[in-house]
């Protein structure tokens, strides 16, 4: 098949899976929508993340990785989102990596622990999965802060704190649903953010950091009465950890 034919031929199913219609939360009615990347992207993602540490989120990633997969570096123009395909790729991964590795992850909980423990554990794990990305996360950052990329980012940041709850035993049904997972996206963006400037001893330092904004969860959801606070108040927080790691912002 010509290149271009084939390069038609992956853009069609891209736009095909776009459309498909994804559940946002856990249903026990419906089943788990297909990934968001074909068996082309996913080749060609899987062998370019290996790039990243050396080459950082960037298009000579994605170009190197459509190599190693045997692929022709014009494939690289499939990804309409440029770089930003492959942070989501990373996103996407590491949080579907969870829920597989939950017994392993809560082997040292016990089953009578409440749920914030298990959240708190498993948030925990999950921000290890950023450990060989995390000298290049500040530039992913950037590039998730972009306009375009926002809503996406926000939506598997949504999804990520819906997982961990999930997986943590969360049976609520209350609104305490909403304020129990938009305060924990909340908290691990701002733990996120303090761990790429955290040299401490395997991140202890940001573990720290996570358990305190749990502890204090109650009290700032309580004390915070819009979204458009929380996202001032996490903002505000988040410069101000930088600078106290000394970065000049």
């Amino acid at each position: 098949m010509a290149p271009s034919r084939a390069l038609a031929r992956l853009t069609l199913l891209r736009r095909a899976q776009q459309t498909a219609l994804r559940r946002p939360y856990h249903s026990y009615d419906h089943p788990a929508p297909t990934g968001i990347f074909n068996a082309h992207e996913q080749a060609i993602l899987s062998a370019a993340y290996k790039h990243v540490p050396e080459h950082g989120f960037t298009a000579q990633s994605l170009s190197l990785g459509a190599r190693d997969a045997g692929y022709l570096d014009v494939s690289t123009n499939l990804f309409s989102e440029g770089p930003f395909s492959l942070i989501r790729y990373h996103l996407v991964t590491q949080r579907e990596a969870l829920a597989p590795r939950r017994e392993a992850i809560l082997a040292d909980v016990t089953a009578s622990t409440a749920v914030p423990a298990r959240v708190e554990r498993l948030t925990w794990e999950r921000l290890l999965g950023n450990r060989d990305v995390n000298h290049r996360w500040q530039e992913a950052l950037a590039i998730m802060a972009q306009p375009s990329h926002v809503p996406a980012s926000l939506h598997e940041l949504a999804l990520l704190a819906d997982e961990i709850h999930f997986l943590a035993g969360d049976t609520s049904v209350d609104p305490s649903w909403y304020t129990k997972r938009g305060g924990l996206s909340m908290i691990y963006a701002s733990s996120e953010l303090f761990m790429t400037n955290d040299r401490s001893p395997g991140f202890g330092n940001t573990r720290a950091f996570l358990q305190r904004r749990l502890a204090e969860a109650g009290s700032l959801s309580g004390a915070v009465g819009s979204v458009t606070q929380w996202l001032g108040f996490t903002a505000s927080a988040g410069v101000n950890v930088l600078r106290s790691k000394g970065v000049r912002i």
